[in-house]
């Protein structure tokens, strides 16, 4: 069960699921049609040791790692084409958790990635990134902050420069966190992004307990977690306004589709269980004019 300021590493708690996206991305990057080609996956994998089992066909419909893999493909596919089609060269990957887009996407000319996560997170992800031998591709910060606590200042003393448009990736994310804390998140990002910034977000609106539900969801994390009560890691309590709603209201100009159709168009549709628990998850992004 979650409380208001736990912490983890890269095997326990929230940290383990982004160890579960990791060995997603690296499912997809096995496959002939991937969506997403992702070199420092299966590092992360390997160097964790704790992941087993991950099927040899990278597109056996019937297996859950699978399954979920497909969807992964399809959010990480649509959060990279939302952050490089942004044109600031100021990216915040908020939880950035295992992300590898500084060292695999093609960046303009001195843009700097800021990866915002745990401190034992990032602790682990330095080690693997410094072993792998793969050149980053844009220059990569990494902030060793709680993004309950005072991230802002952190980020900012790390070299963000709030007068310069901003692209922030909040993916996976809001479910972690307790209804106060995502308005709070939303409000810092709101004061930090000039005119020509971006937000890209995965709004899960009311679907979380669903999510946590889902078949091939509580078959990868019970191997994964070694828990049935995934549903423990979210704070499901009620949201009191959307973020798209929130992000309107603020003055962004939002771009969303639901999660289905994002997928379709990719040409990737997604398994229906899955489509059917995701009905309400929009990908988003909104810009600041």
């Amino acid at each position: 069960m979650r409380t208001a300021d736990d912490q983890w590493d890269i095997t326990s708690s929230v940290g383990a699921t982004a160890l579960a996206v990791a060995a997603g991305r690296a499912l997809e990057t096995r496959r002939a049609d991937r969506l997403v080609d992702d070199p420092l996956a299966q590092r992360f994998v390997d160097a964790a040791g704790t992941v087993s089992g991950l099927p040899q066909d990278p597109g056996d419909p019937a297996d859950p790692w699978v399954v979920q893999a497909g969807y992964q493909g399809v959010r990480s596919r649509f959060f990279d084409e939302a952050l490089t089609g942004a044109g600031a060269t100021q990216v915040v990957l908020l939880a950035a958790g295992l992300d590898a887009r500084a060292l695999r996407l093609a960046w303009p000319a001195g843009t700097t990635v800021f990866e915002v996560d745990q401190p034992e997170v990032l602790a682990f992800k330095d080690r693997v990134v410094g072993e792998s031998g793969v050149t980053p591709t844009a220059r990569r910060v990494t902030v060793p902050v709680d993004l309950r606590h005072d991230w802002p200042a952190a980020l900012v003393a790390a070299g963000l420069d709030p007068a310069r448009p901003t692209v922030w990736l909040a993916e996976g994310l809001l479910p972690y966190l307790p209804a106060d804390a995502e308005r709070l998140l939303f409000e810092r990002v709101h004061a930090l992004s000039v005119p020509g910034s971006r937000i890209a977000v995965e709004h899960f609106g009311d679907q979380v307990e669903r999510i946590a539900d889902e078949p091939s969801f509580r078959a990868a994390a019970q191997e994964m977690l070694d828990t049935d009560d995934v549903g423990g890691l979210f704070f499901a309590e009620p949201r009191p306004e959307s973020c798209d709603a929130w992000l309107r209201r603020h003055g962004w100009a939002v771009t969303g589709r639901p999660v289905r159709e994002v997928a379709a168009g990719y040409g990737r549709p997604l398994d229906a269980s899955v489509a059917d628990t995701l009905g309400g998850v929009t990908l988003l992004w909104a810009d600041r004019p």
